[in-house]
């Protein structure tokens, strides 16, 4: 199985990740739910609720928001191993993270 993120930041804003699962299967889903929680507390992101519940969909596209654009069309390794972690955390072979609707599509 292959696996597919996009990460949206508006209209022609868009890139595509794409992953063989031999390279997401490195980690474990529980890992890739760490990775994501970690870069959520160390970029200092906020979300508030008024069920004072955070859902790791919550946090994901928080991190992504204060990842930024740039960090994703340089395509570097964070934006890689982001994709990745996504994929995994979700256990879904395409995703599409919407920043700019702050949402998730499968």
């Amino acid at each position: 199985m292959s696996y597919h993120v996009i990460v949206e930041f508006g209209k022609d804003k868009a890139y595509d990740f794409k992953a063989a699962s031999a390279e997401v299967s490195i980690t474990t889903p529980e890992e890739a739910r760490g990775w994501l929680e970690k870069e959520f507390s160390a970029m200092g992101c906020e979300i508030t609720s008024p069920t004072g519940k955070i859902l790791i969909i919550d946090k994901l596209l928080a991190v992504a928001q204060k990842a930024g654009q740039t960090r994703f069309a340089d395509a570097d390794e964070w934006a890689r191993q982001y994709a990745r972690n996504v994929a995994l955390t979700l256990g879904r072979d395409l995703v599409r993270v919407d920043v700019e609707h702050m949402r998730l599509g499968y």
